[in-house]
Parts: structure tokens; C-alpha cells; sequence
């Protein structure tokens, strides 16, 4: 298990991000969060196995099809032990 904290930068509030995260982290079996933050990017916290996260990672590098991803900020963060992945309002 391996835990991170994503901070995606470009057009991806408003574009069906946070949906595109949380639908893959519940495919995935990842636990954690997604979140908006006040800057205009997306926060993801995510706990699981580090090939489902290395995977995650490539496919929020892309984003959703609205969404024009720009940079994404990745660092390792300690095990919070989630028990599932939300979408916070």
C-alpha cells in the first residue's frame, strides 16, 4: 500500500473531473478524496496498491474530455487508512 496527494492544474473544475476521479478510484479499489480547491485545482488524495496509483496518476494527466490538464504535482504522503473514495463539496 502507498499513499499520494495530487494537485492537477488547468481547466479541470467545472469539466467533470471530480467525477472522472472518483469513478476511477471506485473502479480501481482506491480510497481517499477528491476535492476543488479555492487556487482552480483539483486535490487527490489516494490510498491503494502502486500500480492502481501509478495508473491513476496517467489517467489524470489527461482528465476528463472537457478538461485541458496543465500540470500535475505528485508527492507520497503517509497512510490515513480510508475506508472508501469521496467526491468533497
Amino acid at each position: 500500500m502507498k499513499a499520494i496527494r495530487m494537485k492537477i492544474y488547468g481547466i479541470v473544475q467545472g469539466v467533470g473531473f471530480r467525477y472522472f476521479v472518483f469513478k476511477l478510484a471506485k473502479e480501481l479499489n482506491i480510497k481517499g478524496y477528491v476535492k476543488n480547491l479555492e487556487d482552480g485545482t483539483v486535490e487527490v488524495f489516494a490510498e491503494g496498491e502502486e500500480d492502481k496509483l501509478n495508473y491513476l496518476i496517467e489517467k489524470c494527466k489527461i482528465g476528463p474530455s472537457l478538461a485541458k490538464v496543465e500540470k500535475v504535482e505528485i508527492r507520497e504522503e503517509e497512510i490515513k487508512n480510508f475506508k472508501d473514495f469521496k467526491i468533497i463539496y
